[in-house]
Parts: structure tokens; sequence; C-alpha cells
């Protein structure tokens, strides 16, 4: 009775145990409002979102809000979430008692003569009669049954393993969507970037074409050279490649977007927010250290499966005490329409387990190994957060002085190309310094646009390293 439990406490522990997980109870997200995106139905309530013909206006917001409605990570946590609590449930049951009803009725005609009773066949003194061989018998029973563990420690203790289970399971899905908010905030960011490259190609196009127009002028006036046309023609032509790259990228990018939010691939976005900047004010690190320890989930996950080995270890530990059940049952039977009388049973069972002595030692052997296993995973962990936590916060404090560079740089390279760009307007210098100035403009707001996006990744990766991104990502960025 109770070694029938112990194969479900491995299985919670290879089923439930398989993802990390971050953060204790998260807040509420603020609502994001519905696409109205026509859908196919498949079978088994599958749903498949085609692609509407107008483009679908997004925000990070709605951007991370919907990833932690749809994306599939967490759908199928959530499935295997119910999985456990089903199956703790069943657990459960087997400590409660359990009772059922049964009611029926036969009608049978029997052959008395062909199962050899016959009026001859019957020595009995002063029976002289005879009684038909052919007979038919109409019985009705209605009965209650009854049973009911009452001493069984091992079943106790897989009951509370068991429970822990669920924690465990609950833990992964916070997790997954710990992990949802960060992919889908980076992968956003990643494409407002590339929109911020677009815009800075299309303006240096325009500069561009404003320069070969001048190069083209001043050699129909004679104050120009053909080598001067040519070298802003090829310019043109870099940055118009170079316009077209970055428009691949980010429809490419978006395509990804898609991906993690289970939009259809070809759903044309407008992401409505521009590129956060915002200085952050970095936690002292004993106090990022300690948000974590209680905020992580692939921590606190880990501390579940703890609790469900150090239970089990028990279960196994107390399988040497006799277990005590009891059954019975009550009820009616008799003819279909004459008289009833009623029936009851009622068993008392004592058992304990003999000549099981290698197999408990096995089995303690096992629990006792994972339970120490969890606890080396446990303290490896939290060296590992330490030094995830320090790392996200040099990334921070390097990536917000690089932006700071980078606007300095841009600043000083729009200077010297409006400076270049004058004097070949007068005529005191050719067009290449132009093309050089133009060059390191483009490179020096590339670099911006590529800085400030892994400035704000950093914060969300603190953010993720302390447990607290889908909550507090827009503190984080600065929103």
């Amino acid at each position: 009775m109770t070694r029938k439990y112990l194969p479900l406490a491995a299985v919670w522990l290879t089923l439930i145990a398989t993802a990390p997980a971050q953060q204790t109870k998260p807040e509420e997200l603020p609502s994001a409002p519905e696409p109205n995106l026509p859908v196919t139905k498949l079978a088994g309530g599958v749903v498949i979102e085609r692609a509407t013909s107008n483009a679908l206006p997004l925000s990070i917001d709605e951007a991370i809000a919907r990833g932690l409605e749809h994306n599939l990570g967490i759908v199928l946590d959530l499935q295997n979430q119910r999985l456990v609590h089903g199956q703790v449930l069943q657990v459960k049951n087997n400590l409660l008692p359990s009772m059922t009803a049964v009611a029926k009725t036969s009608t049978q005609q029997v052959n008395l003569a062909a199962l050899g009773f016959k009026p001859s066949s019957i020595n009995i003194p002063g029976f002289n009669g005879n009684f038909p061989t052919i007979v038919k018998v109409d019985v009705t029973s209605a009965q209650l049954n009854l049973s009911q563990q009452l001493f069984n420690v091992p079943a106790y203790f897989l009951y509370r393993a068991a429970q822990h289970a669920d924690q465990v399971a609950s833990w992964t899905t916070l997790n997954e969507r710990g992990t949802v908010a960060l992919n889908v905030a980076t992968q956003y960011l990643r494409a407002v970037a590339d929109a911020a490259e677009i815009d800075n190609a299309r303006a240096l196009l325009k500069a561009d074409q404003i320069a070969l127009n001048q190069a083209v002028a001043q050699k129909e006036a004679g104050v120009g050279t053909n080598l001067d046309a040519l070298r802003a023609r090829v310019q043109l032509q870099t940055q118009q490649q170079a316009l077209i790259n970055a428009e691949n990228t980010f429809a490419k990018d978006k395509i990804a977007l898609n991906r993690l939010l289970a939009l259809p691939a070809d759903q044309e976005l407008i992401l409505t927010d521009k590129a956060p900047y915002a200085e952050f004010a970095a936690l002292p690190l004993d106090e990022a250290m300690k948000i974590a320890f209680e905020r992580r989930k692939d921590l606190r996950s880990l501390q579940s499966q703890m609790d469900v080995a150090d239970r089990t270890l028990k279960a196994v530990k107390y399988e040497r005490l006799p277990s005590l059940s009891f059954s019975g049952d009550y009820g009616v039977l008799g003819e279909t329409h004459g008289l009833y009388h009623g029936i009851f049973s009622a068993t008392g069972k004592l058992s304990f387990p003999i000549f099981q002595e290698g197999q408990l030692r096995g089995e303690r052997e096992v629990a006792q190994a994972q339970l120490n296993g969890l606890h080396q995973q446990i303290q490896s962990l939290k060296v590992t957060i330490e030094q995830q936590i320090r790392s996200a916060m040099l990334d921070v404090q390097a990536t917000n002085e690089q932006v700071n560079v980078a606007r300095s740089n841009v600043d000083l390279a729009t200077q010297a190309l409006q400076d270049t760009t004058d004097r070949f307007a007068a005529g005191v210098d050719d067009n290449l310094p132009v093309v050089q100035a133009q060059a390191t403009l483009a490179a020096a707001q590339s670099r911006l646009v590529e800085t400030l996006y892994q400035y704000n990744q950093a914060k969300l990766t603190l953010a993720r390293n302390t447990g607290v991104v889908e909550t507090q990502y827009k503190t984080y960025l600065g929103r």
C-alpha cells in the first residue's frame, strides 16, 4: 500500500525540476488591449492567428503583456503545472476516505438438473416432494463500500512531497515568465535600434544627395572636377546600400519579435516606443543579492525540489512502520419483488514489511543522494547569482559611459561634417574631406544606437538577475 506511491515522487522530481526560476509573487502587469486578429481554429482547440491587412501598433508594454499571455513556453509550462496539480490530487485522494455506492439487479434462469440438483439426488430425511428443475431468479442489491487509511506515515509524507512538487511547477512557470519578459523586451529594443539606424541612414542619404548635386553643379560651372562628382556618387550609392541593409535587418528582427509574441510572421508592426535612456542608480551589491535570494525563481524552485526530496526521504525512512487500514460495506440483498435483508462486512488490516531491508536501504540511499545533490546545487546557484549580478552591474556602468562618449562623438562628427561641407561649398577644398566626415558621422551614429541598445539590455539583464524583470522592467528602463 505504501510503496505504490514512491514512483510518483520520482516522477515529480524529474517532471517538475526541468527549468530554473526567478521571483516571488509577481505584481500584475497592466493589461494590454487584445489586437483583433482573425483566427483559424483547428481540431483540439488549436488556434492559429492570421495577419491583418493593417499594421498593428505595439508599445513595449503591450509586447511584454502579449508575450506573457501567448508565448508557447508559458503555455506549455501552465499545462505542465496543471498536470502536476492533478497528480497531487490523486495522491491526496489515497489518504481520504473512499466511499462507493453500488446498486444492481439481475434476472437469470437456471437449469438445476444440468447442475446436478434433482429430486432424486437429495437425501434428506422426511423430504419426499419434488421441485422444479428450471427456476427463474430475480435478485436486487444495494450496497455502500467504505475504505480508509487509518495509519500510514509514508503515504502522508509522500503527499507532503507532492504538495511541494506542485510548488516547483509553479516556480518553473513564473521563471518562464521572466525569461519571456526579458526576451520580448530585448527583441523590441533591438527592432527599435534598427529603426533608428534606418532614420540615420535616410538622413545621411539625403545629405549625400545634396553633396552630389553640389559637386555636379560645380563641375558644370567649371569650378569643380569630375573626380569630385564621381566621389560624391560613390558615397551616395554606398549610403543606399547601407539603407537597404538596415531595412532588411529591421524586417527580420520584426519577424523574430512576432515569433516571441505568437503573431503571424507576416504581421506588420508599428513600434510606437523609442529607445529609452535614463541614468540608472544601481543598488548596492548586498541589497541586490538579498532581493535576488528572495525573488530568483530558479533558486526558489531548487529549494522546493529539496523539500520534495526531504519528505521523500522521510517517507522511505518510515516505511518500516506498520500501516493500518479499514474497509467495510453495508447494504441490502433480496428478491426483486420480495423481501430484502441487510448485509454487512467489516475488515481491519495491519501490514508491515518483512525481509525487505535491502530494498528499504536502497531507496533511502537514492533519496539521500537526491537531497545532497540539490543542496549542492543551491549553494552553487547562490555563488552564480552573485557572479551574474556583479557582471551585470559592471555592464550597466560601462555601457552608460559608452553612451555618453558616443553622444559626444556624434556631436563632434556632426560639427566636423558641417565645417567640411562649408569649405567644399566655398571652393576652399574638394569633397574628399566631406566624404570622410560623412563616413565618420555614420559610424558615430551607428555606435550611439548600438551602445544605447546595449545599455538598456544590460539594465534588463540586471533586472533578470535580481528576479524582478517582468514586474520592474519600467523602473530599470526609466520609463
